[in-house]
């Protein structure tokens, strides 16, 4: 199937945006393994043969890694072996990010090679530079701090017994190395310092960057696995109450049919409406999902105005409610106007559920305080108690962490003289963070 074309101008807008974004370069962790190495190559042999070209031949004032006398460093012309030492230490580094220690010390074996046997001195120790901040970088600093300072140690020593005086240079013989000098040594272990500590530098941001992003990413799964749970608790809510009473109806339908069509008929118009509300609300919390920019659900929001069509739709399911509001009735946040309509809701439909054979009464109570309101719900049935000890159970469970959101309180469990008892207590001054996730998404008050 061919990929379609965005056609709409909010497609059309964003594509322009994305065209006007200029690409970035990607950072040299994620370049090919390759390019640094092909890049040192030359960087070393193009810079060692023109240092080569540049060399004074009288012993007068030498570049800028000659000796402060004016002797120069690196007398021997690059050969065949020169050449090899030059592409050896990139070539080594192909193996940095697989094996950095070991990168790090031969490079530093072919540098120390090349300067024993004094070619000339140009960018030649750039390979071992890299290969020192690669192998910080990926966690070996103590290796390369305490290698770094017993190799320098070594080369200086080992060039104070075998290295010829400046003035006797040019000697044929194997490694014919000068002796080192106090400000040619100072220099070697000034630049050593400065790679390492950059190279700790780099490692720091690298570290920092990573836990920020993993707190990123924990934040974002802490942040769906809340919605998760809220939109699961509201899916709940919706469909187990109207499920219930579509049920109970269903059944006094059946049982009905033969002898009494007129009341039938009544059960099969509650049936109709609870399936139409279940709907209504369902569109509510699918509304929820939506991607920014799609049209919000219309549905009312669900809260305590709607009170009186819930308690009309439970006595249509055969039980007896009573309902009693006290205190001074006012608006509520959406949050807690939402959370105090659910937890009705829920416990009604468990007194559908489990309160036994029989005629059953629930007593619905609402209660505005000055700082919180209360919701009540009894019932004087014989049925089995509905915690949430039993498979599945996630209803109490639900009413008590939406109290717990809020910062409210919620007890549940039998009446003394039978029957089941719910009650929670919700503050009115909602908590921000919760009233924020209630009105951030369109068509969240749906629910």
């Amino acid at each position: 199937m061919s990929a379609s074309v965005p056609h709409s101008p909010r497609d059309a807008g964003g594509a322009a945006s994305h065209a006007l974004v200029r690409p970035h370069w990607p950072r040299p962790a994620a370049w090919p393994v390759w390019v640094v190495p092909l890049l040192l190559a030359i960087v070393q042999v193009m810079g060692s043969l023109g240092a080569q070209r540049d060399r004074p031949s009288d012993g007068g004032e030498g570049p800028p890694w000659g000796h402060s006398d004016g002797a120069t460093i690196g007398h021997t012309d690059l050969d065949v072996l020169g050449f090899a030492l030059l592409l050896g230490g990139p070539a080594l580094l192909l193996l940095r990010r697989r094996y950095a220690v070991f990168t790090v010390s031969a490079t530093a074996a072919v540098t120390a090679l090349y300067f024993l046997r004094a070619y000339t001195y140009g960018p030649a120790p750039l390979a071992l530079l890299v290969a020192m901040m690669a192998a910080v970088v990926a966690g070996h600093r103590l290796v390369v701090w305490a290698g770094t300072g017993l190799g320098l140690a070594a080369f200086f020593t080992l060039t104070a017994l075998i290295g010829v005086p400046a003035a006797e240079r040019g000697q044929d013989g194997t490694f014919p190395v000068e002796e080192p000098t106090l400000g040619w040594s100072s220099v070697v272990v000034g630049w050593a310092l400065v790679v390492l500590v950059t190279a700790e530098l780099i490692r720091m941001r690298a570290q920092r960057a990573a836990e920020t992003a993993r707190t990123r990413a924990e934040e974002e799964r802490r942040q769906a696995s809340e919605e998760r749970l809220r939109m699961a608790r509201e899916l709940h809510d919706v469909l187990a109450h109207n499920i219930s009473m579509i049920n109970v109806q269903a059944g006094v339908a059946l049982h009905l049919m033969d002898e009494n069509p007129e009341q039938a008929r009544t059960a099969l118009a509650a049936i109709k409406e609870a399936s139409k509300e279940a709907l209504t609300e369902m569109r509510g919390v699918i509304g929820a999902l939506r991607a920014q920019g799609e049209t919000a659900p219309r549905a009312p929001t669900a809260g305590l105005d709607r009170l009186d069509d819930l308690l009309a739709r439970a006595r249509s399911a055969g039980l007896r409610v009573e309902a009693e509001t006290t205190g001074d009735r006012r608006p509520l946040h959406a949050g807690t106007d939402l959370a105090a309509f659910r937890i009705v809701q829920e416990s009604l439909t468990n007194v559908t559920r489990h309160a036994g054979p029989g005629p059953v009464t629930a007593w619905v109570r609402i209660a505005y305080g000055e700082h919180e309101i209360v919701v009540e719900v009894e019932d004087d049935g014989r049925g089995v108690s509905p915690l949430d000890d039993r498979p599945g159970g996630s209803g109490i469970r639900g009413m008590r962490e939406r109290a717990a959101a809020l910062g409210g309180a919620f007890d549940a469990g039998p009446r003394p003289g039978g029957g089941f008892r719910v009650r929670a207590r919700l503050p009115l001054d909602e908590a921000p963070d919760t009233a924020a996730d209630e009105t951030a998404t369109p068509g969240r008050g749906a629910q």
